[in-house]
């Protein structure tokens, strides 16, 4: 096998599951089969894999099989990761022009915040983290925004583990996190100034959705000769700002005030 063939099995999985979402409703082996044009028991490990993984169930009253929502789960999952990336878009270049630094844009993992996007700002220090790249949750910015206002499963694997110091400057004292994270939860932003990369900084503010929900967040980044440890009124204002027209942009609602 080249490097460029198809791997059959996968190839026989995703049609199982295309042909699934067409024919609308639970489906028998025997007749997978021969719309896939292979033979039983091909079909029949398939399933079970896919039963395992949690995609398909088996009816117990009559054995056929049919979807669970796990891919409409996928699907969704990803529709509002498009919506949240086009309208963070329509705001990078506003904040990136106006702070003159590096704007990025991050959403939270099973194990840290994912840079999705980021729109450099050309400078003599290059901002060389790239599209892909996984920050902690306790050692940035964008990690310590998703521990003030996401999920508490977040904290839950904080607990767990032992925290990885990156740098000399890396807080990798639980109670000492927690009382940092209780303040960005009041004051609606979080910096980490050379906690993940030596010489470097970055301020973050979350991004809601319709609901109140924490989608996300945007952070400029930069050396922390020019974005330093304590920013000032004006940088802090403008992430927080562009924050909150992504965020409106999604649906959110702020809360009337009296």
């Amino acid at each position: 096998m080249t490097e460029n063939e198809p791997i059959q099995s996968v190839v026989t999985t995703l049609t199982i599951l295309e042909h699934m979402v067409h024919c609308g409703g639970p489906i028998g082996v025997s007749k997978l089969a021969r719309a896939i044009d292979t033979t039983k028991p091909r079909i029949y490990r398939h399933l079970r894999t896919l039963v395992d993984q949690g995609y398909v169930m088996q009816d117990p009253h009559n054995d056929q099989y049919y979807l669970t929502l796990k891919l409409f789960h996928l699907g969704q999952a990803l529709a509002d990761q498009t919506d949240f990336l086009v309208e963070a878009r329509r705001v990078m270049p506003s904040l990136r022009n106006q702070v003159k630094q590096t704007v990025t844009i991050g959403q939270i993992e099973e194990n840290g915040v994912r840079v999705l996007d980021i729109l450099k700002h050309r400078s003599e220090i290059e901002i060389t983290t790239p599209p892909g790249t996984l920050f902690d949750f306790h050692s940035s910015a964008q990690g310590k925004v998703a521990l003030a206002f996401g999920p508490k499963w977040i904290w839950e694997k904080i607990e767990s583990q032992t925290l990885r110091k990156w740098t000399d400057k890396t807080n990798t004292n639980l109670n000492q996190l927690k009382t940092e994270i209780a303040t960005i939860e009041q004051c609606g932003w979080a910096v980490a100034p050379e906690e993940s990369l030596i010489g470097m900084n970055a301020l973050a503010a979350p991004i809601f959705q319709n609901g109140g929900v924490f989608v996300g967040s945007i952070s400029i980044v930069g050396s922390v000769q020019f974005l330093k440890p304590q920013p000032s009124r004006e940088l802090i204002k403008a992430v927080m700002d562009a924050a909150r027209q992504i965020s409106l942009r999604l649906g959110f609602k702020e809360a009337a005030t009296k």
